[in-house]
C-alpha cells in the first residue's frame, strides 16, 4: 500500500505546488471552518525528546480543556497546510499537535530545498519503529501536559502518507492514551517486516479507520485485507475503505489533492474522534 511508484507518481511537489502554503492563513482559506467552529490559538512549539528538540505546531480552542490529537505529516514533513489541517481540527474543539517527525536531521518546512523530496527520502531512512515511538512517548506526554487538554479523555493519533504506520506506532508505544488512530493513503502499514505496523495491531487498544488511496490499493490489493485481518482477529474495530482518490489526496497543497474525497475522510475522522 504505497510504494516508490505512488510516492514518485504524486508525491512530486514543486516550489510552485507549494506557492499556496505560503501561510497557515492561506492554507485555511481552502479548508472550510465548520458551522460550529470555536475561536482557536495556534503557535510554533519545541518539544524535547530523547532525541533532541523537535517543532511542532500546536493548535487548540482558546478555552477550555479538550480531547488531544497527534499529527503525523506525509513525506513533505510540517508545513502550512498541516498546521492549517490542525488549525481546522482545532476549530472543531480538539487540542491538535502537528509534529517535525525529520527533527532528527533538519528543521521545517524545507519544501524550497533543492531536491526537497530527495532528501526527504534520505531523512525517512532514520525513522526506525523504535524512533517513531520514542518520539510518539514525547509528544503525547507533551499534549498531556498542556492546559487545554482534557487527559482524562483518549488522544487520537492521525497519519497521512509515510505518517500512516505511524500511528499504530504511536498507540502501541502509549497503549494507555491512544484510544483511536487514524491512517490516510498510509504508506507502508503492510510489509515483509516482522515489525510491519499490521502485526502490531494486536496491541492497539481503540478504534481505527484506515483510508486507502485508489492507486495504492492496486498496486497492492491484498494489503486491505491483510489489515482487516489484522484488525478483526485483534478485536480492534476498523473502518477500512479504499477511497476513489490517488495517493495524496487529503492535504490541500498536494498535486493530487480532491476536496470531495478530502471532505469525506475529514467528516470520517470526526466521527471517529466523537470516539475518544
Amino acid at each position: 500500500m504505497c510504494d516508490e511508484h505512488t510516492d514518485t507518481d504524486n508525491a512530486r511537489l514543486s516550489r510552485r505546488d507549494f506557492a499556496l502554503g505560503a501561510s497557515v492563513a492561506s492554507m485555511a482559506a481552502l479548508l472550510p471552518s465548520p458551522a460550529n467552529a470555536v475561536p482557536v490559538t495556534g503557535r510554533a512549539v519545541t518539544i524535547t525528546t530523547p532525541d533532541g528538540p523537535a517543532q511542532a505546531y500546536y493548535a487548540a480552542p482558546r478555552s477550555g480543556r479538550h480531547p488531544a490529537v497527534l499529527i503525523w505529516p506525509d513525506i513533505m514533513g510540517l508545513r502550512p497546510a498541516f498546521e492549517g489541517m490542525a488549525s481546522r481540527l482545532a476549530e472543531s474543539g480538539y487540542a491538535v499537535l502537528a509534529v517535525n517527525q525529520f527533527h532528527r536531521t533538519t528543521r521545517t518546512p524545507f519544501t524550497d530545498l533543492p531536491d526537497a523530496r530527495g532528501k526527504a527520502m534520505e531523512w525517512r531512512k532514520t525513522l526506525t519503529s523504535a524512533a517513531i515511538m520514542r518520539d510518539a512517548t514525547a509528544f503525547l506526554r507533551w499534549l498531556d501536559q498542556q492546559p487545554g487538554v482534557d487527559a482524562r479523555r483518549g488522544i487520537a493519533v492521525t497519519g497521512y502518507c509515510m505518517g500512516g504506520p505511524m500511528t499504530i506506532q504511536s498507540a502501541v508505544a502509549v497503549p494507555a492514551r491512544v484510544r483511536a488512530i487514524a491512517s490516510f493513503h498510509g504508506a507502508g502499514l503492510v510489509t515483509d517486516a516482522p515489525d510491519s505496523p499490521h502485526r502490531l495491531v494486536s496491541k492497539v487498544r481503540g478504534r481505527a479507520l484506515i483510508a486507502i488511496a485508489q492507486n495504492d490499493d492496486a498496486r497492492a490489493p491484498g494489503d486491505k485485507d491483510a489489515l482487516r485481518t489484522a484488525f478483526a482477529t485483534a478485536n480492534v474495530p476498523a473502518e477500512i475503505a479504499v477511497y476513489p482518490a490517488n495517493h495524496g489526496w487529503c492535504p490541500p497543497d498536494s498535486p493530487a489533492y480532491d476536496k470531495v474525497q478530502a471532505e469525506r475522510a475529514w467528516s470520517r475522522l470526526l466521527v471517529l474522534l466523537k470516539t475518544v
